[in-house]
Protein backbone atom coordinates (compact mmCIF):
# COMPACT_ATOMS: atom_id res chain seq x y z
CA UNK A 1 0.00 0.00 0.00
CA UNK A 2 1.94 2.78 -1.50
CA UNK A 3 0.43 6.50 -1.13
CA UNK A 4 3.84 8.28 -2.45
CA UNK A 5 2.32 9.96 -4.99
CA UNK A 6 2.63 9.07 -8.70
CA UNK A 7 4.89 11.32 -11.88
CA UNK A 8 1.46 11.67 -12.89
CA UNK A 9 -0.64 12.80 -9.75
CA UNK A 10 2.51 15.16 -8.75
CA UNK A 11 2.35 16.88 -12.68
CA UNK A 12 -1.45 17.13 -11.76
CA UNK A 13 -0.95 18.66 -8.61
CA UNK A 14 1.86 21.05 -9.55
CA UNK A 15 -0.45 22.33 -12.44
CA UNK A 16 -3.90 22.25 -10.74
CA UNK A 17 -1.82 24.70 -7.52
CA UNK A 18 -0.35 27.07 -10.18
CA UNK A 19 -4.35 26.99 -11.74
CA UNK A 20 -5.64 27.55 -8.35
CA UNK A 21 -3.02 30.78 -7.37
CA UNK A 22 -3.26 31.97 -10.80
CA UNK A 23 -7.07 32.04 -11.62
CA UNK A 24 -9.09 30.34 -9.22
CA UNK A 25 -8.33 32.65 -5.74
CA UNK A 26 -8.83 36.11 -8.05
CA UNK A 27 -11.56 35.11 -9.39
CA UNK A 28 -13.35 34.55 -5.80
CA UNK A 29 -13.97 38.54 -4.90
CA UNK A 30 -15.06 38.56 -8.67
CA UNK A 31 -17.30 35.31 -8.24
CA UNK A 32 -19.23 36.87 -5.12
CA UNK A 33 -19.48 40.35 -6.52
CA UNK A 34 -21.28 38.95 -9.79
CA UNK A 35 -23.65 36.90 -7.64
CA UNK A 36 -24.37 39.95 -5.19
CA UNK A 37 -25.40 42.12 -8.25
CA UNK A 38 -27.10 39.43 -10.24
CA UNK A 39 -28.93 36.75 -7.96
CA UNK A 40 -27.62 34.17 -6.20
CA UNK A 41 -28.71 31.29 -8.80
CA UNK A 42 -26.93 33.43 -12.09
CA UNK A 43 -23.90 32.11 -13.44
CA UNK A 44 -20.71 34.33 -13.13
CA UNK A 45 -18.70 34.81 -16.85
CA UNK A 46 -15.49 33.96 -15.21
CA UNK A 47 -16.60 30.67 -14.19
CA UNK A 48 -16.57 30.21 -18.73
CA UNK A 49 -13.02 31.81 -18.43
CA UNK A 50 -11.71 29.48 -15.94
CA UNK A 51 -13.05 26.88 -18.22
CA UNK A 52 -10.89 27.68 -20.88
CA UNK A 53 -7.79 27.83 -18.56
CA UNK A 54 -8.63 24.48 -17.44
CA UNK A 55 -8.95 22.60 -20.53
CA UNK A 56 -6.34 24.04 -21.88
CA UNK A 57 -4.09 22.90 -18.71
CA UNK A 58 -5.61 19.06 -19.06
CA UNK A 59 -7.34 19.90 -15.69
CA UNK A 60 -10.50 18.54 -17.19
CA UNK A 61 -12.66 14.88 -16.42
CA UNK A 62 -10.11 14.04 -13.99
CA UNK A 63 -12.69 12.27 -11.76
CA UNK A 64 -13.32 9.65 -15.00
CA UNK A 65 -10.38 6.95 -14.86
CA UNK A 66 -12.05 6.27 -18.35
CA UNK A 67 -11.21 9.20 -19.80
CA UNK A 68 -8.06 10.88 -17.50
CA UNK A 69 -5.89 7.89 -17.13
CA UNK A 70 -5.77 8.65 -13.85
CA UNK A 71 -6.33 5.66 -10.68
CA UNK A 72 -8.66 7.30 -7.80
CA UNK A 73 -5.58 7.63 -5.68
CA UNK A 74 -3.77 9.99 -7.98
CA UNK A 75 -6.99 11.89 -8.00
CA UNK A 76 -7.36 12.57 -4.30
CA UNK A 77 -5.13 15.05 -4.10
CA UNK A 78 -6.18 16.87 -7.06
CA UNK A 79 -9.46 16.84 -5.85
CA UNK A 80 -8.14 18.19 -2.18
CA UNK A 81 -6.74 20.70 -3.95
CA UNK A 82 -9.79 21.81 -5.62
CA UNK A 83 -11.58 21.48 -2.43
CA UNK A 84 -9.63 25.20 -1.02
CA UNK A 85 -12.63 26.66 -2.90
CA UNK A 86 -15.32 24.21 -3.49
CA UNK A 87 -17.66 26.25 -5.16
CA UNK A 88 -15.62 27.51 -8.01
CA UNK A 89 -12.88 25.11 -8.77
CA UNK A 90 -14.45 21.44 -9.00
CA UNK A 91 -16.93 22.93 -11.46
CA UNK A 92 -13.75 25.11 -13.11
CA UNK A 93 -12.54 21.24 -14.02
CA UNK A 94 -15.35 19.92 -14.92
CA UNK A 95 -15.45 17.62 -11.95
CA UNK A 96 -18.34 18.98 -9.60
CA UNK A 97 -21.33 16.86 -7.89
CA UNK A 98 -23.82 16.09 -8.76
CA UNK A 99 -22.64 15.94 -12.80
CA UNK A 100 -19.55 13.32 -11.69
CA UNK A 101 -22.13 11.29 -10.17
CA UNK A 102 -24.30 11.08 -12.97
CA UNK A 103 -21.81 11.49 -15.12
CA UNK A 104 -20.69 8.25 -13.64
CA UNK A 105 -23.63 6.78 -13.43
CA UNK A 106 -24.73 7.32 -17.53
CA UNK A 107 -21.25 6.36 -18.21
CA UNK A 108 -22.07 2.74 -16.85
CA UNK A 109 -25.62 2.53 -17.96
CA UNK A 110 -26.82 4.72 -20.78
CA UNK A 111 -27.92 3.71 -23.94
CA UNK A 112 -25.80 4.82 -26.33
CA UNK A 113 -28.68 7.57 -27.36
CA UNK A 114 -28.71 8.82 -23.86
CA UNK A 115 -24.86 8.99 -23.63
CA UNK A 116 -25.08 11.12 -27.04
CA UNK A 117 -27.97 12.91 -25.87
CA UNK A 118 -26.76 13.65 -22.51
CA UNK A 119 -23.80 12.12 -21.37
CA UNK A 120 -21.12 14.09 -24.00
CA UNK A 121 -22.57 17.24 -23.02
CA UNK A 122 -21.94 16.69 -19.82
CA UNK A 123 -18.53 15.69 -20.03
CA UNK A 124 -17.87 19.09 -22.40
CA UNK A 125 -19.50 21.55 -19.49
CA UNK A 126 -22.21 22.81 -21.66
CA UNK A 127 -25.04 21.94 -19.44
CA UNK A 128 -25.84 20.20 -15.34
CA UNK A 129 -27.66 17.54 -14.22
CA UNK A 130 -29.78 16.85 -10.81
CA UNK A 131 -30.23 13.61 -9.33
CA UNK A 132 -33.70 13.38 -8.02
CA UNK A 133 -33.96 10.55 -5.31
CA UNK A 134 -34.86 12.19 -1.66
CA UNK A 135 -38.37 12.90 -0.73
CA UNK A 136 -39.80 15.30 1.75
CA UNK A 137 -41.89 12.57 3.46
CA UNK A 138 -40.59 9.91 4.46
CA UNK A 139 -36.80 8.80 5.45
CA UNK A 140 -34.77 8.57 2.17
CA UNK A 141 -31.52 7.65 3.50
CA UNK A 142 -33.29 4.38 3.14
CA UNK A 143 -33.80 4.36 -0.51
CA UNK A 144 -36.55 2.00 -0.65
CA UNK A 145 -38.52 4.40 1.18
CA UNK A 146 -38.92 6.23 -1.72
CA UNK A 147 -42.92 6.96 -2.85
CA UNK A 148 -42.45 8.39 -6.19
CA UNK A 149 -44.66 6.29 -8.85
CA UNK A 150 -42.90 5.79 -12.45
CA UNK A 151 -46.16 3.54 -14.07
CA UNK A 152 -45.48 2.01 -17.59
CA UNK A 153 -48.45 3.66 -20.04
CA UNK A 154 -47.32 1.97 -23.27
CA UNK A 155 -44.69 3.68 -24.80
CA UNK A 156 -44.28 5.76 -21.60
CA UNK A 157 -43.32 5.55 -18.27
CA UNK A 158 -46.13 8.38 -16.31
CA UNK A 159 -44.19 10.19 -13.00
CA UNK A 160 -46.00 11.45 -10.05
CA UNK A 161 -44.77 12.04 -6.51
CA UNK A 162 -42.79 14.86 -4.57
CA UNK A 163 -38.37 15.06 -4.25
CA UNK A 164 -36.34 17.65 -2.55
CA UNK A 165 -32.99 18.69 -1.40
CA UNK A 166 -32.04 18.03 -5.10
CA UNK A 167 -29.05 19.73 -5.64
CA UNK A 168 -28.11 21.86 -8.72
CA UNK A 169 -31.73 22.65 -9.88
CA UNK A 170 -31.45 26.43 -9.40
CA UNK A 171 -28.99 27.19 -12.63
CA UNK A 172 -30.79 26.78 -15.63
CA UNK A 173 -28.20 25.37 -17.18
CA UNK A 174 -29.40 22.06 -15.45
CA UNK A 175 -31.31 20.58 -17.97
CA UNK A 176 -31.76 16.80 -17.16
CA UNK A 177 -32.54 14.99 -13.96
CA UNK A 178 -31.89 11.07 -13.27
CA UNK A 179 -35.11 10.31 -11.06
CA UNK A 180 -35.60 7.44 -9.18
CA UNK A 181 -39.09 5.93 -8.23
CA UNK A 182 -40.70 2.62 -7.70
CA UNK A 183 -41.85 0.57 -11.03
CA UNK A 184 -42.89 -1.68 -9.39
CA UNK A 185 -43.98 -1.83 -5.44
CA UNK A 186 -45.13 -5.38 -5.28
CA UNK A 187 -41.59 -6.59 -6.24
CA UNK A 188 -38.81 -7.86 -3.94
CA UNK A 189 -37.72 -4.83 -1.79
CA UNK A 190 -34.38 -3.86 -3.63
CA UNK A 191 -36.06 -4.43 -7.00
CA UNK A 192 -38.88 -2.17 -6.79
CA UNK A 193 -37.25 1.15 -7.55
CA UNK A 194 -36.29 2.09 -11.76
CA UNK A 195 -34.46 5.45 -12.76
CA UNK A 196 -35.63 7.80 -15.81
CA UNK A 197 -34.31 10.56 -17.36
CA UNK A 198 -36.78 13.77 -17.10
CA UNK A 199 -35.73 16.71 -19.00
CA UNK A 200 -35.97 19.75 -16.93
CA UNK A 201 -38.77 21.59 -19.61
CA UNK A 202 -40.97 18.60 -19.22
CA UNK A 203 -44.73 19.09 -19.05
CA UNK A 204 -45.99 18.52 -14.92
CA UNK A 205 -42.61 19.28 -14.00
CA UNK A 206 -42.72 22.24 -10.81
CA UNK A 207 -39.72 23.66 -9.63
CA UNK A 208 -41.68 24.59 -6.49
CA UNK A 209 -38.70 26.20 -4.23
CA UNK A 210 -34.78 26.49 -3.63
CA UNK A 211 -34.07 25.50 -0.01
CA UNK A 212 -31.56 27.60 1.63
CA UNK A 213 -28.39 25.73 3.55
CA UNK A 214 -28.33 27.82 7.12
CA UNK A 215 -30.12 30.71 5.56
CA UNK A 216 -27.26 30.11 2.15
CA UNK A 217 -28.73 30.03 -0.99
CA UNK A 218 -25.93 27.99 -2.95
CA UNK A 219 -25.17 29.06 -6.82
CA UNK A 220 -26.43 25.89 -7.74
CA UNK A 221 -29.46 25.57 -5.68
CA UNK A 222 -31.44 22.28 -3.69
CA UNK A 223 -35.01 22.54 -4.68
CA UNK A 224 -37.99 20.76 -4.19
CA UNK A 225 -40.08 19.51 -6.72
CA UNK A 226 -43.11 18.18 -8.06
CA UNK A 227 -43.98 15.53 -10.28
CA UNK A 228 -47.91 15.62 -11.90
CA UNK A 229 -48.16 13.01 -14.60
CA UNK A 230 -45.19 13.85 -16.00
CA UNK A 231 -44.37 11.87 -18.87
CA UNK A 232 -41.43 10.58 -20.47
CA UNK A 233 -40.56 7.75 -23.11
CA UNK A 234 -39.40 4.04 -22.03
CA UNK A 235 -36.49 4.46 -23.99
CA UNK A 236 -35.57 6.98 -20.79
CA UNK A 237 -34.99 4.54 -18.48
CA UNK A 238 -31.78 3.67 -17.63
CA UNK A 239 -30.71 0.11 -17.25
CA UNK A 240 -33.91 -2.32 -16.46
CA UNK A 241 -36.96 -1.98 -14.89
CA UNK A 242 -35.99 -2.63 -11.27
CA UNK A 243 -32.37 -1.86 -11.44
CA UNK A 244 -32.79 1.84 -9.70
CA UNK A 245 -31.63 0.25 -6.15
CA UNK A 246 -27.95 -1.31 -7.39
CA UNK A 247 -27.62 2.14 -10.26
CA UNK A 248 -27.90 4.38 -6.58
CA UNK A 249 -25.48 2.28 -5.29
CA UNK A 250 -22.83 2.18 -8.07
CA UNK A 251 -23.41 6.44 -8.14
CA UNK A 252 -22.74 6.83 -4.44
CA UNK A 253 -19.68 4.84 -3.90
CA UNK A 254 -17.15 7.12 -5.88
CA UNK A 255 -19.00 10.42 -4.84
CA UNK A 256 -18.68 9.80 -1.45
CA UNK A 257 -14.67 9.60 -2.15
CA UNK A 258 -14.58 12.99 -4.03
CA UNK A 259 -16.82 14.59 -0.84
CA UNK A 260 -13.90 13.08 1.53
CA UNK A 261 -11.73 14.53 -0.60
CA UNK A 262 -12.41 17.98 -1.43
CA UNK A 263 -13.76 18.17 2.62
CA UNK A 264 -10.00 17.68 3.55
CA UNK A 265 -8.79 20.72 1.06
CA UNK A 266 -11.42 23.07 2.79
CA UNK A 267 -10.33 21.86 6.80
CA UNK A 268 -6.41 22.74 5.46
CA UNK A 269 -7.72 26.01 4.02
CA UNK A 270 -9.76 26.68 7.48
CA UNK A 271 -6.16 25.67 9.28
CA UNK A 272 -4.39 27.66 6.92
CA UNK A 273 -6.39 30.50 7.53
CA UNK A 274 -6.28 29.95 11.61
CA UNK A 275 -2.84 30.08 11.34
CA UNK A 276 -2.80 33.22 9.68
CA UNK A 277 -4.90 34.91 12.28
CA UNK A 278 -2.85 33.41 15.45
CA UNK A 279 0.09 34.92 13.55
CA UNK A 280 -0.98 38.38 12.82
CA UNK A 281 -3.66 38.88 15.66
CA UNK A 282 -2.54 40.69 19.30
CA UNK A 283 -4.54 40.07 22.04
CA UNK A 284 -3.37 40.78 25.82
CA UNK A 285 0.25 41.89 24.57
CA UNK A 286 1.11 39.25 22.95
CA UNK A 287 0.48 37.30 19.47
CA UNK A 288 -2.73 34.37 19.85
CA UNK A 289 -0.35 31.95 18.19
CA UNK A 290 2.07 32.28 21.73
CA UNK A 291 -1.03 31.01 23.51
CA UNK A 292 -0.90 27.25 24.65
CA UNK A 293 -4.33 26.86 23.53
CA UNK A 294 -4.49 28.04 20.10
CA UNK A 295 -1.44 26.13 19.46
CA UNK A 296 -3.47 23.07 20.59
CA UNK A 297 -5.97 23.63 18.37
CA UNK A 298 -3.60 24.73 15.92
CA UNK A 299 -1.44 21.04 16.76
CA UNK A 300 -4.98 18.85 16.70
CA UNK A 301 -6.36 20.15 13.66
CA UNK A 302 -2.99 19.18 11.71
CA UNK A 303 -2.90 15.61 13.26
CA UNK A 304 -7.03 15.53 12.15
CA UNK A 305 -6.16 16.31 9.02
CA UNK A 306 -3.36 14.22 8.39
CA UNK A 307 -5.31 10.85 9.92
CA UNK A 308 -7.99 11.45 7.90
CA UNK A 309 -6.06 12.15 4.39
CA UNK A 310 -4.83 8.41 5.33
CA UNK A 311 -7.99 7.29 5.57
CA UNK A 312 -8.98 8.76 2.22
CA UNK A 313 -6.32 7.07 0.38
CA UNK A 314 -6.64 3.74 1.93
CA UNK A 315 -10.53 3.40 0.58
CA UNK A 316 -9.22 5.15 -2.81
CA UNK A 317 -6.73 2.51 -2.70
CA UNK A 318 -8.78 -0.11 -2.22
CA UNK A 319 -11.75 1.16 -5.03
CA UNK A 320 -8.55 1.04 -7.83
CA UNK A 321 -8.17 -2.73 -6.71
CA UNK A 322 -11.32 -4.07 -5.77
CA UNK A 323 -13.95 -1.76 -6.78
CA UNK A 324 -16.48 0.10 -4.52
CA UNK A 325 -18.27 -3.44 -2.94
CA UNK A 326 -14.34 -4.03 -1.95
CA UNK A 327 -14.03 -0.78 -0.27
CA UNK A 328 -17.31 -0.92 1.53
CA UNK A 329 -16.52 0.09 4.79
CA UNK A 330 -13.70 2.08 4.41
CA UNK A 331 -16.18 4.63 2.05
CA UNK A 332 -18.69 4.85 5.28
CA UNK A 333 -15.57 5.74 7.24
CA UNK A 334 -14.42 8.54 5.41
CA UNK A 335 -17.83 9.71 4.65
CA UNK A 336 -18.31 9.75 8.50
CA UNK A 337 -14.71 10.51 9.30
CA UNK A 338 -13.63 13.49 6.23
CA UNK A 339 -16.86 16.33 7.20
CA UNK A 340 -16.21 15.32 10.95
CA UNK A 341 -12.47 16.33 11.09
CA UNK A 342 -13.10 19.39 8.52
CA UNK A 343 -15.76 20.91 10.54
CA UNK A 344 -13.72 20.55 13.84
CA UNK A 345 -10.53 22.65 12.26
CA UNK A 346 -13.26 24.99 10.59
CA UNK A 347 -14.87 24.98 14.05
CA UNK A 348 -11.59 26.17 15.95
CA UNK A 349 -10.33 28.71 12.42
CA UNK A 350 -13.84 30.77 13.43
CA UNK A 351 -12.62 30.48 17.51
CA UNK A 352 -9.43 32.34 16.59
CA UNK A 353 -10.93 34.74 13.85
CA UNK A 354 -13.69 35.51 16.92
CA UNK A 355 -16.81 37.45 15.39
CA UNK A 356 -15.32 38.05 12.05
CA UNK A 357 -15.12 34.60 11.55
CA UNK A 358 -19.23 33.80 11.02
CA UNK A 359 -19.53 37.03 9.46
CA UNK A 360 -19.01 36.86 5.79
CA UNK A 361 -15.64 38.50 5.75
CA UNK A 362 -14.39 35.41 5.53
CA UNK A 363 -15.26 31.79 3.95
CA UNK A 364 -15.36 29.83 7.30
CA UNK A 365 -19.21 30.61 7.99
CA UNK A 366 -19.81 29.38 4.40
CA UNK A 367 -17.43 26.21 4.59
CA UNK A 368 -18.93 25.98 8.63
CA UNK A 369 -22.49 25.19 6.83
CA UNK A 370 -21.61 23.45 3.83
CA UNK A 371 -18.88 20.78 6.13
CA UNK A 372 -22.24 20.21 8.28
CA UNK A 373 -24.64 19.06 5.19
CA UNK A 374 -21.90 16.78 4.26
CA UNK A 375 -22.87 14.60 7.25
CA UNK A 376 -26.18 14.46 5.88
CA UNK A 377 -25.53 14.24 2.99
CA UNK A 378 -24.67 10.31 0.39
CA UNK A 379 -26.32 8.90 3.32
CA UNK A 380 -26.25 10.58 7.06
CA UNK A 381 -23.59 9.62 9.42
CA UNK A 382 -25.77 7.71 11.36
CA UNK A 383 -26.54 5.22 8.49
CA UNK A 384 -22.53 4.74 7.40
CA UNK A 385 -21.97 4.26 11.02
CA UNK A 386 -24.44 0.96 11.22
CA UNK A 387 -23.10 -0.13 7.83
CA UNK A 388 -19.09 0.01 9.26
CA UNK A 389 -20.79 -1.29 12.56
CA UNK A 390 -22.05 -4.45 11.19
CA UNK A 391 -19.09 -5.15 8.73
CA UNK A 392 -17.07 -5.65 12.08
CA UNK A 393 -19.37 -7.39 14.01
CA UNK A 394 -18.65 -10.04 11.03
CA UNK A 395 -15.04 -10.13 11.42
CA UNK A 396 -13.48 -12.80 13.78
CA UNK A 397 -10.77 -10.94 15.37
CA UNK A 398 -6.89 -12.77 16.25
CA UNK A 399 -7.81 -12.82 19.68
CA UNK A 400 -10.16 -12.14 22.31
CA UNK A 401 -9.20 -13.42 25.66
Amino acid sequence: MDFAPSARAQEACDNMWDFMREHVFPAEPTWAAYLAEHGEHSTPPVLEELKIEARRRGLWNLFLPKLSGMSNLEYAAVAEISGWSPVIAPEAINCQAPDTGNMETLELFATEDQRKRWLEPLLGGHIRSAFAMTEPDVASSDATNITTSIERDGDEYVINGRKWWITGVADERCEIFIVMGKTDPGAETHRQQSMVLVHRDTPGLTIERHLPVFGYQDQHGHSQLRFDDVRVPVTNRLAGEGDGFAIAQARLGPGRIHHAMRAIGMAERALALMVDRARSRIAFGQHLAEFANVQDMIANSRIEIDQVRLLVYKAAWLIDRHGAKGAKAEISEIKVAAPAVALAVIDRAIEVFGAMGVSDDTMLAGFYAWARVLRIVDGPDAVHRRTIARQELKRTPPYTG
